[in-house]
């Protein structure tokens, strides 16, 4: 990674749990190329929602967030909602997922998938 992207990355904080899990979803799926992306779209009941998908290739204006043998991929207009947040994986009673921690959202819904700024 380059030094420009480490700075660039730096507000942008991936858990234990989330980097855990990504380690076992890359074991599982025996691809070394996959990485979490992570990504904000309009709708959802606050105005904005997180998606989470797997990816295999990276755009180069993707912010990169690598810890421990897994990597986080944000693109740029994500990226500007997201400065400051922790990617979690949490389980708990209504399942297992990842989510975002973001000191950026002023309300968020119940399911905790949406917000607004």
């Amino acid at each position: 990674m380059s030094v420009v992207q480490q700075q660039m990355a730096a507000p942008l904080f991936f858990s234990d749990s989330a980097v855990a899990k990504v380690r076992e979803l890359i074991e599982e799926e025996e691809n070394p190329n996959l990485k979490l992306r992570v990504f904000v779209t309009g709708g959802g009941c606050s105005g904005f929602q997180y998606g989470f998908s797997f990816d295999d290739s990276q755009d180069e204006e993707d912010t990169v967030v690598e810890r421990d043998g897994a990597s986080l991929l944000v693109d740029p207009m994500s990226y500007q909602y997201l400065v400051g947040a922790t990617i979690e994986y949490l389980e708990g009673l209504q399942g297992s997922q990842f989510v975002v921690q973001n000191p950026n959202a002023s309300s968020t819904c119940g399911c905790g998938s949406s917000f607004s700024i």
